[in-house]
């Protein structure tokens, strides 16, 4: 099963281009499933700020049984962890704790399909961190994690034994080609496939991060993705696919063309094709 969505869906920027002009943050959501045809959203604003239970109620009752959510690790979990002047890590189990009870609503309505963990390109693989990331999947008290990591040292074959020995899925990107960060390498290690696309914005490291996922791909460019996104998917249980390229719209764009390469969709909708096109 492949569930596609965006990596977030409440923007000021995607008024006029994918949402109608007027429409409020709360109408957001519905919309989204309803009119876009999404069945999945990965949440962000946790990465900023510790959830609250009330806020995932609110979401699961704006929308049907068959929608799921992906949550973002808090950054106290996967940044700030780190102690810049020692280097070694912070004891955060009171984060972990707030974080994961928070997820209770999407968890008593079956709505929670995993939690990502994204950690920073300061994230090195050595012993410590790689000791840290079991401990990770510990406090999270057996909600499914999947990793995504931004300095490709980590893209080593014990890297991923090691994952897939303790069940823990990695997330595959796209991202631009640049020294240090990750390169597409489609892999599954556990029974959850998960894609993210960033784009290709080549000054990721020279502009404001609002900026940095401003990329839109091209047809030719998203035909590379069909067949890794369908082979992870017949390895995996169910396989997520999330585009990050949020600004002004592009993220819905891109992954309403994705839908219709793996076949997910056969057309648009009427409202669909009012917005993204034939």
């Amino acid at each position: 099963m492949i569930k596609l969505g965006t990596s977030g869906f409440s923007f000021k920027d995607w008024v006029g281009p994918v949402y109608p002009q007027g429409m409020k943050p709360a109408s957001m959501l519905p919309y989204y499933e309803n009119v876009l045809g999404f069945d999945t959203v990965e949440i962000n604003f946790t990465y900023y700020q510790l959830p609250s239970a009330r806020s995932f109620e609110g979401m699961v009752k704006k929308t049907s049984p068959s929608f799921e959510f992906v949550v973002k690790a808090n950054r106290e979990m996967t940044h700030d962890m780190i102690d810049k002047k020692t280097w070694k890590l912070k004891d955060n189990e009171e984060v972990f704790d707030k974080f994961t009870s928070s997820l209770t609503p999407l968890m008593d309505n079956g709505r929670l399909g995993c939690v990502l963990a994204q950690f920073p390109i300061f994230f090195f693989p050595k012993k410590e961190n790689a000791e840290y990331l079991l401990t990770f999947k510990d406090r999270m008290k057996g909600i499914p994690l999947v990793v995504e990591f931004r300095n490709k040292a980590w893209l080593t074959d014990r890297t991923f034994e090691s994952l897939e020995q303790n069940g823990l899925g990695y997330c595959v990107v796209d991202e631009p080609p640049l020294p240090r960060l990750v390169p597409f390498v489609p892999k599954a290690t556990s029974e959850l496939g998960y894609f993210r696309f960033h784009g290709r914005n080549t000054n990721w490291f020279n502009v404001p991060t609002s900026e940095r996922y401003d990329y839109l791909y091209t047809e030719q460019e998203l035909k590379e993705f069909v067949a890794p996104v369908e082979d992870i998917a017949e390895k995996t249980r169910k396989t997520y696919v999330f585009f990050n390229n949020c600004h002004n719209g592009q993220a819905a764009q891109n992954a309403q063309m994705m839908k219709k390469m793996l076949k997910l969709i056969n057309e648009y909708g009427p409202q669909q094709q009012s917005i993204f096109g034939s």
